[in-house]
């Protein structure tokens, strides 16, 4: 029997074919139409349906260039299965720089949404009918929020043996957070429903971190591979096996004043360490960060400017730091050119 065409909007696209579609969303106050611009790649033959999605917070762009070179790489072509490609979900934030929509909602604080509820919740409501309940796995790409810069890293709710922890473990991420979902997230609304969901963090917003964004696409083709999307085998080198933090904190600023940080991110660092100090202009008052465990410097503020109290450094902590050091350190060799993480 031949393979049924698949629907999403209302457009049905043939297998072995693709198509862009643009699904409506809203209006600007100039009466002109603001959309959410999708990809669909159907496969001749049957297999998962996969969605990959970037800029639910709209400053966090990495994600879209994840998505443009996902649906140019020649591996797409003999498919199985269906490819939902969205580069932006948060159109509203992402034409006006902003993580937030236009009501200060956090669109990933929304799901499952409503459609007689806020701009967020409309938002959420939209996105979901018409194309997250359609997907059986899915990848959501993210950043760090503004002025702040993530280690490449999967957060995945995780289930020993289970279909999320072999996406998590296929992806090749240097770490993988363990991470407890999020009420209102997208992740949280898709794995209650059993939807496998992998969350990729990494670079800054609204930068282009190439550091960031080639594992992102490199990890995204393992997944669909493991999936049976794809076939063949991958030919680069991979990466040492990710390891799972066992939990992660952050170091905050002892003070108000300047930073100057003295660790990058992906070092390895030690309780009581020293990771910056924070000091007034003229240098009267100064107080040291400290690591409060051993662990990896997964993510940390790029603005020099701090408040006390501010996050600065994210920690995460491993039962084998040893071989998570190991990771980190295979996966920057496997880089060109390598990361740039300090100001």
């Amino acid at each position: 029997m031949p393979r049924a065409p698949f629907d999403l909007a209302g457009v049905a696209i043939a297998p072995g074919s693709r198509t862009q579609i643009d699904v409506p969303a809203a209006r600007l106050y100039t009466h002109a139409p603001l959309s959410i611009p999708v990809e669909v790649v159907h496969g001749r033959q049957a297999g998962p349906t996969l969605l990959v999605c970037g800029g639910i917070h709209g400053d966090e762009i990495n994600g879209v260039e994840i998505v443009r070179r996902l649906l140019r790489s020649r591996q797409l072509q003999g498919l199985r299965g269906t490819l939902i490609a969205v580069p932006i979900v948060n159109v509203f934030g992402f034409v006006q720089n902003s993580r937030y929509l236009p009501d200060r909602r956090d669109l990933n604080r929304c799901f499952p949404g409503s459609e007689s509820g806020s701009l967020g919740g409309r938002m959420a409501a939209l996105f979901r009918e018409a194309i997250v309940d359609q997907a059986t796995h899915i990848v959501d790409l993210h950043t760090g929020a503004i002025h702040r810069t993530n280690l490449p890293q999967i957060r995945a709710q995780l289930v020993a043996g289970g279909e999320t922890e072999r996406m998590a473990n296929a992806f090749g991420a240097p770490v993988i957070l363990n991470a407890e979902l999020r009420e209102g997230s997208l992740r949280h609304y898709a794995q209650n429903r059993g939807i496998p969901v992998l969350t990729y963090e990494a670079g800054e917003a609204l930068r282009f971190d190439e550091w960031a964004i080639t594992p992102g696409v490199r990890g995204v083709l393992r997944v669909m591979r493991r999936l049976g999307m794809l076939s063949g085998e991958h030919r680069r080198r991979e990466p040492p096996a990710a390891e799972v933090a066992n939990g992660s904190s952050w170091a905050r600023a002892p003070i108000d004043g300047i930073l100057r940080p003295r660790v990058r991110l992906g070092a390895r660092v030690a309780r009581g360490e020293v990771l910056g100090r924070v000091a007034d202009p003229f240098g009267n008052a100064e107080g040291e960060v400290l690591a409060m465990a051993d662990g990896i410097v997964i993510g940390m503020s790029r603005l020099p400017l701090a408040n006390e109290g501010e996050a600065l450094f994210h920690i995460a902590r491993f039962d084998a730091i040893e071989e998570a050091q190991s990771a980190i350190e295979g996966f920057h060799s496997s880089l060109e050119p390598p990361p740039d993480p300090l100001y």
